[in-house]
């Protein structure tokens, strides 16, 4: 069955002079996906695949633009355009690096919330322990969120889960201070004893409170969290990431003693380098639409901007868009606040 990405080839700090060669590649290692490139024709004219054709869009979405410019003024912007493709069923998913505040603005405005959702969120997966990724929402797009946000946001980090790793059941973990039910906020505290009600009525695998450092253990596969934190928490482990990658390479070439022990453990330093690498994990989904939406990094290199197209088409192939839908459906007593919550049990001493 062909699987069809709407791809906003203009967008993210590079342009063409990157989207382009990450589409070819992406292309040659899935015969049966189409690309639609959207963006300037004469920027992309030079771009010839059977897979592949250019749907015109005669403006560009900046890095800086304000939200406004975006929705009320370039109104033929190829990140526009890339998401209409998606709104008229020319695309099952729409990828794009631009802007990520534009993005999910044009995204919520052109497709809609799906039922049950208030606010749409950013999932993404970072790497765990445990050799596999721990999907974290949300990553930016909510800082000002309330108990009923995030039951929503772990409803669509669980469907996110189930369609891209097979598995029907992930565990959901809510990041806190501790992880004793009684610790954090009173947001944090209400949203323990929503997702306890999911976890009963079985609409949620919820395992209970996290800290941060059980998002890189693998303790659970979602973590959730408000948009602040999240972005906080995504930016401290990419750059945690890239200092590790500097100091390694410092280190191999300090001394020749240092020198030396390198080469030695050269296999596991490229292993380990590889496993922290988030270019690997580039490609976070907008949950909570009425279609497919996938952000890549803005600065993202060929091989990052690569892994977010595959993510988007994996996420297509397995019909993200229905299983989130299943599990809105499912959960909507709950998400619409119509169930009795169960109170915290209590204990004596």
């Amino acid at each position: 069955m062909t699987t069809i990405l709407a791809v906003d080839c203009m967008g993210g700090d590079h342009g063409p002079r990157v989207t382009l060669v990450a589409c070819r590649h992406f292309l040659d290692a899935h015969p049966e996906a189409q690309l639609l490139l959207v963006g300037a024709p004469a920027a992309l004219e030079s771009f010839h695949h059977p897979r592949a054709r250019v749907v015109p869009a005669s403006e560009v979405v900046a890095m800086d633009d304000p939200v406004e410019v975006a929705l009320r003024k370039k109104k033929d912007s190829s990140m526009r355009v890339a998401i209409q493709q998606v709104k008229e069923g020319q695309a099952q998913a729409a990828v794009s690096a631009g802007n990520t505040g534009a993005l999910m603005a044009l995204a919520r405005y052109v497709l809609k919330t799906v039922e049950g959702i208030d606010r749409p969120a950013i999932a993404y997966g970072l790497p765990n322990a445990k050799g596999g990724a721990t999907t974290v929402l949300d990553l930016g797009a909510n800082v000002d969120c309330t108990e009923q946000h995030l039951l929503q946001f772990a409803v669509l980090g669980s469907a996110l889960a189930s369609a891209l790793t097979e598995n029907d059941s992930p565990s959901v973990g809510l990041l806190n201070i501790g992880e004793e039910a009684i610790k954090g906020s009173e947001v944090i505290k209400k949203a323990g004893e929503l997702l306890r009600a999911a976890g009963s009525a079985g609409d949620l695998n919820f395992y209970g409170n996290v800290e941060g450092n059980d998002i890189f253990k693998g303790t659970t596969d979602i973590v959730v969290c408000d948009g602040f934190v999240g972005n906080v928490m995504l930016k401290t482990s990419e750059g945690l990431a890239s200092m590790i990658g500097g100091f390694l390479k410092e280190e191999f070439t300090r001394n020749p003693l240092t020198k030396l022990a390198a080469l030695v453990s050269l296999p596991v330093l490229h292993a380990f380098k590889k496993r922290v690498d988030h270019r690997r994990y580039n490609g976070a989904a907008l949950l909570g639409l009425r279609g497919l939406v996938f952000k890549s990094h803005g600065s993202a290199d060929e091989l990052a901007f690569e892994q977010a197209l595959v993510r988007a088409y994996d996420a297509a192939r397995h019909n993200l868009l229905d299983r989130v839908q299943a599990r809105i459906a499912h959960a909507r007593p709950l998400l619409a606040g119509t169930t009795e919550v169960p109170p915290l049990p209590v204990t004596t001493d």
